[in-house]
């Protein structure tokens, strides 16, 4: 039996009626591009958010969360108009997403969980997708594969306030399990590429810093802001037609645009774009190398966009970046980079199995040596690709 379930049954004295999931995911390449509409790749994982619930006929909409407190409650009828500033708010978001597309008549009792610590695995993506798997199931709702991503998304950006893409909806979504998904999110169009026969075989390693995050309250927003403005002044120099700030968008600016203008860039809006135009160019390099079974070329390009992210994207706490920078030495890893937001939370690898236990001894043994305060937080998890969620 599940937590949850224990501990719906705890709260309710009966046994929920249903169960969601929804896997997490891990984007080794493609990091900080989705919301200006570039290319991603990513798996998802056998780790996810679990949720038991039963239906509510008088439309409550009750929840509780293993990893926070206070149980959380509204109407499906009248979700509030903002954010409530805590856990639930993802939970809020997606109710106020679909029933603008729906009529909600049932509501839910419900106990959601982790199966990971909180932080860079797209928890906030899971938790939404899980909800609206249970909420549509209770009121007779069939979502189909891109609306679902379309909904979550609507949630996270237009409820919460997290200037996200749709990476994080779409791998969760559309994965199958061994293949990568290479996603392109300007248009939603996207390719399974399988496993190749000779790709070496493979883990996901994840390290959790011992640090939790939220989008929100961190700098995401901002370093999205900052590449706007870049793409925003770029398109001024060279004379492109522009409208709103809001609709600045880096795929809307040729690559050779940016090499001529970047000078005239300051220093914090070039650096962001030339993140994303490099990471570009890395996931197209990417979903090649892993089509031809190249996992050790795929994961140097991993490698590659973790150093980015360090000094052009200028994200990642110092936890987060000494865990990068003992990945990259460590024999077994084929390559990983910061997972999420990348200003607190994990690192992923891609890693040989066959060095899996001194693989975790040496990233533990040097992660601890420069954290010692971080003993009993820092947490180690070995996981396979996985399959998305299921509708």
């Amino acid at each position: 039996m599940l937590p949850c379930e224990s501990r719906f049954q705890e709260l309710y004295h009966k046994d929920p009626e249903g169960s969601a999931f929804c896997p997490y995911r891990i984007c080794p390449i493609g990091a900080h591009s989705d919301h200006n509409l570039g290319k991603i790749t990513g798996l998802a994982i056998d780790k996810g958010i679990h949720i038991a619930y039963a239906p509510k006929q008088n439309g409550v909409v009750e929840m509780t969360s293993l990893q926070f407190p206070k149980r959380a409650q509204w109407h499906i009828a009248s979700v509030p108009s903002k954010k409530q500033e805590d856990w639930a708010d993802y939970l809020r978001g997606a109710t106020w997403a679909l029933s603008k597309k729906y009529a909600l008549r049932v509501g839910i009792s419900g106990v959601i969980d982790g199966s990971l610590p909180i932080g860079g695995l797209s928890s906030s993506a899971a938790v939404i997708i899980s909800f609206l798997q249970a909420l549509c199931k209770l009121n007779g709702i069939e979502l189909v594969g891109q609306e679902l991503i379309d909904i979550a998304y609507d949630a996270e950006l237009n409820y919460v306030g997290v200037s996200v893409g749709k990476l994080d909806q779409s791998c969760e979504v559309l994965s199958k399990k061994n293949h990568l998904l290479y996603l392109d999110t300007k248009d939603g169009t996207y390719e399974m590429i399988p496993q190749h026969p000779a790709m070496k075989p493979y883990k996901i390693a994840i390290f959790f810093s011992g640090l939790e995050h939220s989008l929100a309250g961190s700098k995401f927003n901002m370093r999205v802001d900052e590449l706007r403005s870049g793409v925003y002044a770029l398109q001024a120099f060279a004379g492109l037609e522009y409208g709103k700030f809001k609709e600045a968008n880096a795929r809307n600016v040729p690559r050779e645009v940016y090499e001529t203008y970047k000078h005239r860039l300051p220093e914090p809006w070039a650096k962001r774009c030339e993140h994303w135009y490099t990471e570009f160019e890395r996931v197209e390099k990417g979903a090649e190398a892993w089509r031809r079974g190249d996992i050790e070329a795929y994961g140097r390009l991993s490698f590659e966009s973790g150093w980015s992210s360090i000094h052009n994207w200028e994200s990642g706490a110092p936890e987060q970046i000494r865990l990068y920078d003992i990945m990259t030495h460590t024999d077994g890893i084929y390559g990983g980079r910061f997972s999420g937001a990348g200003f607190k939370g994990c690192c992923m690898a891609l890693i040989d199995p066959t060095f899996e236990e001194s693989i975790r001894r040496t990233v533990t043994a040097e992660y601890l040596k420069a954290f010692p305060e971080m003993t009993g937080k820092y947490e180690v998890f070995i996981c396979e690709s996985a399959d998305g969620v299921t509708l």
